[in-house]
């Protein structure tokens, strides 16, 4: 009997001391959430759905940067049929739609820039965010949500709208992600060569 006591007393210590190893690591775990950084950062970002929106505030915890949303003057309609029409005719003819408000973004070191797929490329307000700005000596770091048909070359797109910048590897989430992407986005942060 007093063995069965002894060994009683010892799972439970055992367990009481898992349970603190447990919770002492996921604090630990919080705590990295806010990545310091040596450098200005912008997270830019425009999002129809509210996906690319999801993963900008996100990658903005992550990162400890500003957030700027990049929003066209005349908003998109609502429904997905009438957007796609929209869009493909921005698209085929280049537009760049006037928007609410920019951002100077000379005082920022990287700037994440966030963008829906569309037409396999990066949506209208984005370019002209991109067109608009001074990029020259900028580090570009895109983030890209798409609907199953990946990334296109949409870094590409973006290197050409931002003459002068240095854009480095986006990161791609189909559509706004799911429970995994925190530690995708945090993976993909430590990854990434960030400039000093």
């Amino acid at each position: 009997m007093k063995q069965i006591f002894i060994v009683f007393i010892f799972l439970i210590l055992g367990a009481g001391i898992a349970f603190a190893l447990n919770a002492s690591s996921q604090n630990a775990l919080d705590k990295k959430e806010v990545r310091p950084m040596n450098n200005k950062v912008l997270v830019a970002y425009f999002s129809h759905s509210g996906n690319t929106k999801d993963i900008a505030l996100e990658i903005q915890k992550q990162t400890g940067g500003d957030i700027f949303e990049i929003a066209p003057l005349k908003p998109y309609p609502r429904s997905y049929g009438e957007v796609v029409e929209v869009v493909r005719v921005e698209v085929a003819n280049g537009a760049t739609p006037k928007l609410k408000n920019n951002i100077d973004v000379s005082k920022y070191d990287v700037i994440f820039v966030g963008t829906p797929a569309w037409c396999n490329t990066i949506a209208p307000p984005v370019k002209t965010f991109l067109t608009t700005g001074t990029f020259k000596g900028k580090t570009i770091v895109p983030f890209i949500s798409h609907g199953g048909g990946g990334g296109y070359d949409i870094a590409g797109d973006i290197k050409k709208a931002a003459a002068g910048s240095n854009v480095l590897k986006p990161l791609l989430v189909y559509y706004g992600g799911d429970y995994n992407t925190p530690k995708e986005i945090q993976n993909w942060l430590n990854r990434i060569v960030m400039p000093k």
